[in-house]
């Protein structure tokens, strides 16, 4: 069964700037290609960094402050200060940019992102240099498939190839993403085997499954599955 890589949901033609653009230059960056980020690269091509919309934001917010700017300013804020009286992309990025390379599973992508608390990653290759970006929309686009597609993965790929099951011992429904297994498999051992396999195909959104077995190998059932 096929595991869907970042190389298939990211955008390859990717704006950049270098360390040395100005701040008026990547606001008019982020406004023509309607972005919200744009990676920093040097002469090499390898990212240094991030420059966001948050970044250039505290230009904004730190606007005519200097009369408030006491000695025992909070470390937490300092930053912040610092990037509002930058000019170039070397000062105003997020230094060092949280990458993420082509191979990477869209699964591990989505748990960088939440880690990190960041809507886009960088994709890198093993030399450093960017070969695109994934954002958080990039990750839901395997939801876009048709109920069609998921029923027929799980038919051919889960059932067939992988696990060597008869497609027609289980009946396969699929509605919104929504999937549901009926049907008999050989041993207990094999319903939660099923399930987990069905959960891991682009575009499930969930999974019920009403699975009987033949013979009780002493495995418990996981997830929602149920055993007559």
């Amino acid at each position: 069964m096929r595991q869907h890589k970042v190389s298939d949901v990211m955008t390859r033609d990717v704006v950049t700037v270098p360390e040395t653009s100005g701040y008026r230059e990547i606001v008019e960056i982020l406004a023509a290609h309607r972005i919200g980020a744009v990676p920093v690269v040097d002469a090499q091509g390898h990212v240094v960094g991030v420059v966001s919309e948050a970044d250039l934001l505290h230009k904004v917010e730190y606007a005519g402050a200097e009369a408030y700017q006491g000695l025992l300013e909070r470390s937490r804020t300092r930053p912040a200060r610092l990037k509002a009286e930058s000019d170039i992309a070397r000062e105003l990025m997020t230094s060092p940019a949280v990458i993420i390379g082509p191979e990477n599973s869209v699964t591990f992508a989505a748990r960088l992102m939440s880690r990190a608390g960041i809507k886009r990653l960088p994709v890198v290759d093993d030399a450093g240099h960017l070969r695109g970006i994934v954002s958080r929309a990039d990750l839901l686009r395997p939801f876009l498939r048709t109920d069609e597609d998921i029923h027929d993965e799980i038919r051919d790929e889960v059932l067939l190839r992988t696990l060597w099951i008869d497609p027609s011992a289980i009946r396969i429904t699929v509605e919104a993403g929504i999937v549901t297994l009926r049907g008999q498999v050989e041993r207990r051992s094999i319903g939660p085997l099923v399930i987990g396999l069905v959960r891991g195909v682009a575009g499930v959104v969930d999974v019920t499954a009403h699975l009987t077995y033949a013979i009780d190998d002493g495995a418990t059932p996981t997830g929602r599955s149920r055993a007559a």
